[in-house]
């Protein structure tokens, strides 16, 4: 297995990542790479800390640092730094919604199969419990690929009921890259009576630009290990100023008076990972280098390859939206007749090629997802593997 060298279309060059030269990376959508001069960072905060633990763990020298952070990531998100909470990831987030809200009997939670199962199972645990209902609708996903961001919101307003209060939906699912329009979801929910529309953005914070304060959702939550590329173990909630006053948190130690009014009160955890909180920091640094309409280019730009190479040959089918608005950097590809899982361990122990399969909903498909450091050469590498 070789890697051959990178084209102009990588707009980060390679050797500014710890990839294995004969790895492909293709499956940032499952987890990320860190960046080189974020892992040094990391190193350096942990090597800081342990000079005088108590020093930078509870007294005041990284106070204002983490504070810094939670105002990249509202510059990121678009919204006010005390809507931010700093937490785990986006499953941690999702079990405080699932227990958190006020709900009871006679209420629905209301998703699609699009959901991960990070962004369903909580809801079900916690419904005996509650007494809350849930209902999940199959997505058509075989119908994606004419998808406009119009039909998108056609599919979830026709499955709200006048019980249904909450509405969990992904940004970009995971599993074909459907990007759903938060800003109309929202609106149509809301009229139709729903109290909080949820959305799990794990594939989308610094994949595409966000606005969660004119989006018109309640919560949102991702994991900075994927496009963020910060170090792993760290997630981001947005948590709507009216929303913190009934969003109870999942767990509490001594913060909660101090913290009142923000969505610090999400992350009372006592003692955590600092060191990793600070180098997230550089991680959107690092990101917030690369202008926004260049890494815009560079994705539409890998989507539209990738759309061609499928097309030109009778052995792939497309399975992801053909419209941008309604797509993203990850794109679900199926390899006829051959099963998506052989497919995915052949391209990786014959080619170096790292891809996720699915076979799920009828779906055959491996993701396929690149990320600012891939070129053209990299889905090329991939394809020839399976043609």
């Amino acid at each position: 297995m070789t890697r051959r060298s990178q084209q102009q279309s990588s707009i980060v060059s390679a050797d500014q990542y710890s990839l294995a030269p004969d790895i492909n990376y293709l499956n940032h959508a499952s987890i990320g790479t860190v960046p080189v001069v974020v892992q040094r960072a990391h190193e350096a905060y942990l090597k800081l800390c342990e000079t005088n633990p108590w020093l930078y763990m509870w007294s005041e020298p990284w106070q204002e640092p983490r504070e810094q952070v939670r105002q990249q990531v509202a510059d990121l998100f678009q919204c006010d730094s005390n809507e931010v909470a700093i937490t785990h990831n986006t499953t941690e987030v999702f079990n405080t919604i699932a227990s958190g809200l006020p709900l009871g009997p006679g209420d629905e939670v209301l998703f699609s199969s699009l959901n991960h199962s990070g962004a369903s199972i909580c809801f079900a645990h916690r419904a005996d419990e509650k007494g809350y209902s849930v209902r999940r609708f199959d997505f058509p996903v075989h119908d994606v690929p004419e998808m406009t961001p119009e039909d998108v919101v056609s599919v979830y307003a026709d499955q709200i009921r006048p019980s249904t209060r909450v509405l969990a939906i992904p940004h970009i699912d995971n599993m074909i890259g459907l990007r759903h329009p938060l800003k109309m979801i929202a609106k149509a929910a809301h009229e139709r009576g729903v109290e909080w529309v949820v959305v799990d953005g794990a594939q989308t914070a610094s994949m595409i630009p966000l606005d969660l304060a004119e989006s018109g959702v309640d919560v949102y939550a991702t994991s900075a290990h994927k496009w963020i590329q910060s170090p792993k173990g760290l997630g981001l909630a947005y948590v709507r100023r009216d929303v913190q006053d009934v969003l109870s948190p999942l767990w509490v130690t001594w913060g909660q008076t101090r913290w009142k009014g923000t969505a610090r009160i999400y992350e009372d955890y006592g003692t955590r990972a600092l060191p990793a909180v600070l180098a997230m920091g550089d991680a959107l640094t690092f990101q917030a280098m690369i202008p926004a309409t260049e890494r815009s280019a560079h994705h539409i730009s890998m989507w539209k390859e990738m759309q061609e190479i499928v097309d030109s040959t009778s052995k792939l089918e497309w399975r992801s939206s053909r419209n941008w608005e309604a797509g993203g950097a990850l794109y679900a590809v199926e390899v006829v007749g051959q099963p998506s899982s052989d497919v995915a361990r052949h391209l990786f122990e014959e080619n170096g090629s790292i891809v996720r399969s699915f076979q799920t909903q009828g779906l055959n498909t491996i993701r396929i997802s690149p990320n600012i450091m891939n070129s053209v050469e990299d889905l090329s590498q991939l394809v020839s593997a399976v043609l």
